[in-house]
């Protein structure tokens, strides 16, 4: 017998926990199979357009389960939201965000959804596109410094969020006045930051993948430049940067790895002393615990490449005043750098299977023998007769007849 939770737990939809949530700020509830947490607390999590969450109280003791559209109360009016998480997680989330009910104002859940509120934010979602449009050009018409990169309306239709972005502090007291007066509605401008911007808009990454900020993202820490050092990135400014323009944000991901493991190695900034040379850091493979130096300080001559134990062992010579004979004599066969010889690319046949020489044919190439006779195509005379096949060349006198060469 094929036993299933009908009350929202481990079924395969919306409602129950399981991953197939195309929001971003989704949660995997992982309590859904343990029904005596469900009761544990009144509070339930809320999620709106895009990037904005709420926690609200069900002070009716309204039944409500994952994806459930509920009319919560708001400042004015109600607005309409889709339920994410009910139980004892939902307090887990809560610490997590640091909302503490006791320090700030609960607002309450009104209702489920009706049709007539799902009618009225329909309504007032369908004139968002054509609402941050128009805030655009009154924007601009007031030469204020700023980007308006989204809007948001509420679900009752009586309020409008309106994101934007901007470098500089902007005094918008009269941007305010002309945007309740064009849209007759309640305004409230809120600020956000480039990558906060691209997490709205989406878009696809250089990787081939959804963008990170659209798609799991919530937390935007900074970077700076040191990751791409540590990491041996080429500082280009065309390839650190990201859509939104800023430093991108997958340079973090890897960085702690990268710190770690460049502790076993020695500074870059220490050059080697030979008997014959003096070497100069040129780069690091921090997966094969190898270092590349080179004569240069500041490009590539006579490259050579030795383990950082090897290094390391340098260096103590030097500061005890003694030089080794070359760079890498000592080096352990197991440490020595495995060069591969590519031949193709996929393994299947040489790449330049096509550019050998051809065969050499069998007949020998005939060469024109200016001395042969020509040799005339059959030309029919006027009587019918065929020309002869072999003509000597014509050769004309000085009074302009032809005779033939003899």
């Amino acid at each position: 017998m094929d036993y299933r939770l009908d009350t929202g737990g481990c079924r395969m939809n919306k409602k129950g926990c399981n991953r197939n949530s195309t929001q971003k700020l989704s949660t995997f509830d992982w309590m859904c199979d343990l029904p005596e947490t469900q009761k544990d607390t009144d509070f339930i999590e809320v999620q709106f357009k895009n990037t904005r969450k709420g926690y609200f109280l069900n002070s009716t003791k309204i039944p409500l389960e994952k994806g459930d559209v509920v009319a919560v109360e708001s400042s004015p009016g109600h607005d309409i939201g889709e339920v994410t998480l009910v139980g004892r997680l939902v307090l887990l989330q809560m610490k997590k965000y640091n909302v503490n009910p006791e320090k700030i104002e609960v607002k309450r859940v009104y209702r489920k959804a009706k049709e007539t509120d799902l009618e009225k934010f329909q309504e007032a979602k369908g004139k968002e596109q054509a609402t941050m449009i128009k805030a655009r050009q009154i924007a601009e018409s007031l030469k204020l410094n700023m980007k308006i990169g989204d809007v948001e309306f509420q679900g009752d239709g009586n309020k409008a969020i309106f994101y934007y972005i901007a470098d500089e502090r902007v005094d918008f007291r009269q941007l305010i006045k002309v945007f309740a007066e064009t849209f007759r509605v309640r305004i409230e401008m809120k600020q956000i930051g480039a990558r906060q911007e691209a997490g709205r808009i989406g878009g696809i990454g250089p990787c081939g993948r959804e963008l990170c900020c659209s798609g799991w993202m919530t937390n935007f820490n900074s970077v700076s430049t040191s990751a791409a050092r540590y990491q041996d990135i080429s500082l280009n400014p065309q390839k650190l940067a990201g859509q939104c323009a800023k430093l991108k944000c997958c340079m973090n991901f890897e960085l702690d790895s990268y710190m770690d493991a460049l502790k076993d190695f020695p500074s870059k900034e220490i050059q080697l002393e030979t008997l014959d040379n003096t070497y100069y850091h040129f780069k690091t493979d921090v997966f094969k615990g190898l270092m590349s130096y080179s004569t240069a300080p500041n490009f590539a001559a006579n490259i050579k490449t030795i383990s950082a134990k090897r290094a390391k062992e340098i260096i103590a010579m030097n500061r005890k005043g003694s030089k080794p004979e070359i760079l890498d004599d000592q080096m352990e066969e197991a440490e020595k750098p495995v060069i591969v010889d590519y031949e193709n690319g996929v393994g299947e046949g040489s790449l330049t299977r096509f550019d050998s020489n051809k065969k050499k044919s069998n007949h020998k190439n005939k060469r024109p023998n200016n001395n042969r006779p020509v040799l005339n195509k059959p030309n029919q005379t006027e009587s019918g007769n065929n020309a002869p096949r072999f003509q000597k060349p014509i050769k004309k006198t000085d009074n302009g007849t032809n005779t033939n060469e003899k």
